[in-house]
């Protein structure tokens, strides 16, 4: 008996069950008809019966493997829809890291839909319920995998060969591995420990070198003890003002020294018999005075002013002299009543004494320089916007009579003197000076003929000098600034 699929093609599905069912239950009346017969039918009956069955089972899996559109149960379009009514999206199309992961077991499990399942589980189709159901699979012999073979299937997954090593022979890998990691950090760790040395080391070193900060408090104290112990040598007394000159530059420290009685004591040290002690006395003054009104009032009341008017005065070595004039200039500074006391004092006629003095000329040029700052100070302060406060200054100011002390003491004379010299740095200060001394001298310059002859002589030097500056590329350089300086005096005399 032979069986051919109907001409009809899909469409007469069916047809076919209905006919598969017919069979069955003719085979059925024929084998109950059959059973009457004699004994030696019931061979061929057997035959005809299985010769069905073998058919029916054909037929049966051949629909089977045809499109998933025969399957008996069939999943309609509205169930493979979630709550939202959107399509899941397929396994193919997801994003990996999208999916919910299916954990498989032994036994058979639906899969929701979404759910991504591990490469190699078992999935089947449940006709009866239509989900797709998936497990781990199965060993040879029935059973799971044992660790062993496990293990195995990780080695291979590795590309390792079993075959070439065995697990003792792996451990003593791993073994040797950690000992050749342990042996690289020992000799990192043995490497450091001959560049540096242990902090246990340093603190015991600091300590054998009984290392101490201090505050400058602390050593300026210890400073001006040293300075006042009559059991100091002349060049330790000498070592201590040259330090405290070091820290007296700061404002807060000038402030500490004079509350710890420093500013009376080098004071007193200009009234040494000791050149180099008036030195570094009126050196450390100086440092302590410079734009710290506190001290100024200090040093005025406590007779700095005086002293400092002598050493300028009287014979002594230049660098005293110099130290002094620096002391001198950093008293009267931003000062108005420290300058009204100077000139009562006559101390704009002891620096005009200078010029008369032989070998001076350095001197004279500080001088010129300091009577230039308190005219510009004065200016300035006149011409600005101020307001109440810096009004009472003014007025301060306006006392200072500076211009008649310089005309009567004929520095219009003095000054113009000093372009004589070679040094630019010098004709610079002296410059400005006498631009500012203009308004004043002008007519004493105009009859000063050696002064017209030295600006004439100057102005031929510097337009040579401002030249090469130009050659070089140099257009504002020094010298044509001081070109400048000359020809603006020669314009104001002319």
């Amino acid at each position: 008996m032979c069986f051919c699929w109907p001409p009809g093609g899909l469409g007469m599905l069916p047809f076919l069950l209905a006919w598969r069912w017919h069979m069955l239950a003719l085979c059925g009346f024929w084998w109950v008809t059959m059973s009457h017969w004699a004994g030696h039918l019931c061979t061929v009956a057997k035959v005809s019966l299985l010769l069905l069955l073998v058919s029916a089972v054909f037929f049966q899996s051949s629909l089977s493997e045809r499109v998933p559109e025969f399957a008996l149960t069939k999943i309609e379009e509205s169930d493979i829809k979630d709550g939202s009514g959107k399509e899941p999206i397929a396994g193919d199309d997801a994003d990996p890291e999208d999916l919910e992961v299916f954990y498989p077991t032994h036994q058979w499990q639906a899969v929701r839909p979404g759910q991504a399942v591990p490469a190699g589980s078992h999935v089947r189709l449940n006709l009866q319920t239509g989900e797709r159901e998936a497990r781990l699979p199965d060993s040879e012999s029935g059973k799971s995998d044992t660790k062993e073979e496990k293990r195995r299937k990780r080695l291979n997954k590795m590309d390792i060969d079993t075959n070439s090593f065995t697990s003792q022979e792996l451990k003593k890998a791993l073994a040797k591995m950690k000992e050749s990691e342990k042996a690289e950090r020992m000799a990192h760790e043995e490497e450091v420990r001959k560049k540096f040395r242990p902090i246990e080391q340093l603190k015991e070193e600091f300590e054998k070198l009984n290392v101490k900060m201090e505050t400058d408090y602390e050593i300026m104290d210890k400073l001006i003890s040293k300075f006042n112990s009559s059991a100091s040598t002349l060049d330790e007394k000498v070592a201590a003002l040259y330090d405290l000159e070091y820290y007296v530059h700061q404002v807060d420290n000038a402030r500490d020294f004079l509350s710890m009685g420093g500013l009376r004591l080098v004071i007193e040290g200009l009234n040494s018999t000791e050149a180099v002690l008036k030195e570094h006395a009126a050196f450390v003054l100086g440092a302590a005075l410079s734009s710290n009104p506190k001290v100024q009032i200090e040093a005025i009341e406590g007779g700095a002013l005086q002293k400092l008017l002598v050493i300028v005065a009287t014979e002594q070595p230049q660098a005293v002299k110099k130290k002094a004039l620096f002391a001198l200039s950093s008293l009267l500074r931003h000062f108005p009543y420290a300058q009204q006391q100077f000139l009562k004092l006559g101390g704009l006629q002891v620096l005009r004494g200078l010029f008369r003095q032989p070998g001076t000329s350095a001197l004279c040029v500080r001088a010129v320089t300091l009577l230039y700052d308190l005219f510009v100070e004065k200016m300035l302060l006149e011409d600005s916007q101020h307001g109440d406060h810096a009004e009472e200054k003014v007025q301060q100011y306006r006392r200072v009579q500076l211009v008649p002390a310089v005309l009567e003491q004929d520095w219009c004379v003095a000054v113009p003197g000093l372009l004589a010299l070679p040094e630019h740095d010098a004709r610079e200060k002296v410059l400005k000076a006498v631009a500012v001394l203009m308004e004043f001298c002008r007519e004493r310059f105009r009859g000063d003929a050696a002064l017209g002859a030295t600006l004439g002589l100057l102005r031929s030097e510097y337009e040579e000098l401002a030249a090469a500056e130009r050659r070089d590329g140099d257009g504002d350089g020094y010298f044509q600034e001081l070109l400048g300086s000359v020809n603006s005096i020669l314009r104001e005399l002319g």
